[in-house]
């Protein structure tokens, strides 16, 4: 079972001070500095006599530096004494506080009863593995254990352990996870959104002071900022330099970057303490949540080669093919009718869908959102025979099924609210305002935990689920047990809670689903199989939201559906076609009805369920890249296999364009000295375009070089606002 990323748990006791200690296999060193190294990466480290570590360097590997070198190295990083300012040179720690001379946003705050905590570390104990370094350190009254790891892809995961070790409790009111980055920086780029608009990009020059988004939505939210990246000037999709941090967290985080004239800049993050929310008793220690740091010299689209080159080292990672999923929100949303449904099914089936997963409308009392929440048992005026007819029917056409569940919330309207007031995290006699008539459970309640794992995992064993959908469909207001504030305490649950019905049930999936795209993040990740990106299944807003949802998560843990002609949320009509060609690149499912469609309609969704199963193993598989299109009305989207034998490409409009003559569409990272043969993917037609005579080529396709596919590229067609070319290349033999 994973155990939670953060939390309060008892004291570790502290050994002897031994600043020798190695792990087996470490290089012999300066014992004052320890060097990571991984995946082109390299972070130094340096122990002081006095003081936390310092990192000297995060970012291209230095090479294999000898000892005295290294302690060259920090020399040269030695910090001279700045005008009017403190009268010695001062450290930059991985904790950073007033002691030390920083006056930006501190790494730690904390107080004991009034009596704000400064303290005086001093490093007790050092210990190095192959790419890990834990340091253990003490303070009066405190402990403090910091834990870097730096994998093969190059990316960096740090974490803080702080332990009360006095006889007083601990208020701490912010610990948070920093690194400086190089002075090349001079641009900033996080994120925002909202419902069906989520992971919008936002940028802007970097500014003088400490700058911090903070998320108070109890999720991690429509408008997270996602990925924080300070970057060279200029930075684009493939070129630049570039240090950015992600909070592997659920709850509310912090975000900060911090530039002042007498420091280098940092970049960090952390959780978001309310008031009274962690108070350590004497022995109690709390861990903070993973952030994790990743450098690129090759523009975001290098942040993203790395992210989803670590995502995919994971043993928990999904190995087996991403099934085609039908849904039957948008199908049938809360009209639950047998025969309706068997029809859906059968019609799925005949088309290449491998999973059927129905949606919210199955349990007691559930005709609409505003009752039956809480109620995790078959409503038997729907299903007087429970789910068994339903499940027979789907598991006899060859496919899975899946149940959707939101168990963090609770309607009032339902028997759980009336007969359990205490578990609510929102008292109804509050006054608390609702949201989509909902409120919120409190899954650190151990009762109310323990109802919810006992329910869900009866009715996954019943019906031998494969699939769950999890959802969470509001935000996080007044969230406060006794008048304490507890957010970071249900998010923690809501983890422990995953992670046993995943211990009881090890083959089951789960898809992580906020009103959305509201619950992205690493944190979630590590106990569940994909995320649902946004509740919009318009595809020109797919386009730009799957696109920087791909930042951090490769294409397989992105869930991406076909929707109806008219997408509900936009009101948008859209070709099937491109609908098909958006939800090609991720996760593929459909939710639509389906015995709605025409046969010319079917058939065209046979042949784009076939084009995904035929590449999915490409798909999942290969590295992601942008291709610049020179054109700010389309964008392209291309994955090549490891060994750089096949590459898909998409090139999809989604404005009109500036020009008449579309740019040439290149493709970066092929193999040069081999040829290509690029064909339009055959099961997909091949779009109109706007052109009086469509380019030669998509006829007959071309043979090519990779260096010409590269450096030259092809031409393709002037496409339509709305369309979209699929492309496919294979290497041919030498010859």
């Amino acid at each position: 079972m994973n155990e939670p990323v953060s939390g309060i748990a008892p004291a570790l006791s502290l050994p002897e001070p031994d600043r020798s200690s190695r792990g087996a296999g470490a290089p012999e060193t300066d014992e004052r500095i320890r060097e990571l190294r991984g995946g082109g990466v390299a972070v130094v480290v340096h122990l002081p006599d006095e003081g936390l570590p310092e990192v000297l360097h995060w970012g291209r590997d230095l090479g294999a530096l000898a000892p005295g070198e290294l302690d060259q190295l920090r020399l040269a990083r030695a910090r001279p004494v700045s005008p009017s300012a403190l009268d010695e040179p001062w450290p930059l720690t991985l904790l950073p506080g007033e002691h030390d001379g920083w006056e930006g946003r501190p790494g730690l705050a904390a107080h004991r009863r009034g009596r704000a905590e400064h303290p005086r570390w001093t490093v007790a104990e050092v210990r190095v593995e192959p790419q890990r370094l834990r340091v253990r350190a003490a303070a009066d009254g405190l402990a403090l254990d910091i834990e870097l790891s730096l994998d093969d892809a190059g990316v960096l995961r740090l974490a803080h352990e702080l332990t009360n070790t006095a006889a007083e409790p601990l208020a701490l009111t912010g610990l948070e996870t920093v690194l400086p980055v190089g002075d090349r920086v001079g641009e900033v780029l996080d994120f925002t959104g909202r419902w069906t608009r989520e992971r919008a990009p936002q940028r802007r020059a970097l500014a003088q002071g400490s700058h911090v988004r903070e998320t108070r939505r109890g999720r991690t939210g429509h408008d997270a900022p996602f990925v924080l990246a300070l970057g060279a000037p200029g930075f684009s999709t493939d070129a630049g330099e570039i240090w950015a941090v992600h909070l592997a967290w659920s709850g509310d985080a912090v975000y900060r970057h911090d530039a002042l004239p007498e420091a280098r800049p940092l970049v960090g993050a952390g959780p978001l303490l309310r008031a009274g929310e962690i108070e350590l008793a004497p022995g109690e220690s709390f861990r903070t949540p993973t952030a994790v740091f990743i450098w690129s010299d090759q523009g975001t689209d290098g942040i993203g080669a790395r992210l989803h080159r670590s995502l995919r080292s994971r043993s928990s990672h999904p190995r087996r093919p991403r099934p085609v999923v039908l849904n039957t929100w948008e199908a049938v949303y809360f009209q639950h009718d047998l025969g309706r449904l068997e029809a859906l099914a059968e019609t799925a089936a005949a088309i290449g869908v491998e999973r059927f997963v129905l949606d919210d409308g199955w349990f007691r009392g559930r005709r609409d959102d505003r009752a039956g929440l809480g109620d995790w048992t078959v409503d038997p005026e729907v299903w007087p025979e429970g789910l068994h007819p339903i499940v027979g029917r789907v598991r006899s056409l060859g496919m899975q099924f899946g149940l959707w569940f939101e168990p963090e919330m609770v309607n009032p309207d339902s028997d759980l609210a009336r007969d359990h007031p205490e578990w609510m995290l929102q008292p109804l006699d509050a006054g608390i305002r609702a949201w989509r008539g909902q409120y919120v459970l409190n899954v650190a309640h151990p009762a109310a935990f323990e109802y919810l794992l006992t329910s869900i995992a009866a009715i996954v064993h019943e019906y031998r689920l494969d699939y769950i959908k999890w959802d969470q469909n509001r935000d996080l207001i007044e969230a406060a047990h006794e008048g304490r504030a507890n957010v970071l305490r249900h998010t923690e649950a809501v983890y422990r809670l995953l992670d046993r019905l995943r211990t009881l049930h090890p083959a089951l999936e789960i898809e992580s689903c906020a009103s959305g795209g509201a619950r992205v993040d690493m944190g979630i990740l590590e106990r569940t199989d994909r995320v649902w990106a946004s509740d919009t299944n318009d595809p020109i807003e797919r386009l730009a939201i799957q696109r920087w949802t791909e930042l951090l998560l490769p294409l397989e843990l992105i869930g991406s559906h076909i929707g109806p002609p008219v997408a509900h949320t936009t009101h948008r009509a859209t070709g099937l076609d491109f609908r098909i060609a958006t939800a090609l690149f991720g996760s593929a499912g459909i939710e639509w009805d389906l015995t709605s469609c025409t046969p010319a309609e079917l058939d065209q969704l046979r042949a784009g369920i076939a084009a995904y199963r035929r590449l999915r193993g490409l798909l999942h598989t290969g590295a992601l890249t942008h291709p610049d299109t020179g054109d700010d009305g389309a964008g392209a989207t291309c994955v090549i296999a490891e060994d750089r034998s096949r590459a898909v490409v998409r090139l999809a409009r989604h404005a009109t364009a500036n020009r008449a003559l579309a740019p040439m569409l290149r493709v970066p990272g092929l193999d040069p000295n081999h040829r290509y043969r690029v064909t339009p993917v055959p099961e997909l037609p091949v779009p109109r375009g706007l052109d009086d005579t469509p380019p030669p080529w998509l006829r007959e396709g071309l043979l090519l070089p990779g260096s010409v596919l590269t450096e030259v590229g092809v031409q393709p067609p002037l496409l339509a606002p709305g369309e979209a070319l699929v492309l496919e290349l294979t290497r041919e033999p030498r010859g």
